[in-house]
């Protein structure tokens, strides 16, 4: 998803800031995609509200959590729950996971019939 601020605060003032992850995956995301929330509570209201989005359209879904995994974790297809109540510390691991997720993908060849998005 995006992080362009004037993307966030257009959708987060015209909608409410809990949309402004959920809109996206309804712009851009399609069945069979995967979406991939990184939230260190796991309650974080607009990831869940993506997670809903992107479950109802087919989009399958990986949290990134922390702590007990917090509310996202009985909502997602697949939850990494890093063993720490340290934000700093989850964040860090997050970081490492997504970058093996990445490289992964690109390895493979995934995704190559479709372009990035920023």
């Amino acid at each position: 998803m995006t992080t362009d601020t004037s993307n966030l605060t257009a959708c987060g003032n015209d909608f409410s800031f809990d949309e402004i992850f959920s809109r996206q995956v309804e712009g851009l995301g399609r069945a069979g995609d995967l979406l991939i929330v990184h939230t260190t509570s796991g309650n974080s209201p607009n990831c869940l509200r993506a997670v809903e989005v992107a479950r109802a359209m087919g989009v399958r879904t990986l949290a990134l959590t922390a702590k007990d995994g917090g509310k996202i974790k009985a909502m997602v297809d697949c939850c990494l729950v890093v063993p720490t109540d340290r934000t700093d510390r989850a964040q860090e691991i997050h970081l490492a996971i997504q970058h093996a997720i990445c490289d992964a993908v690109e390895q493979s060849g995934l995704g190559a019939d479709r372009p990035a998005t920023t």
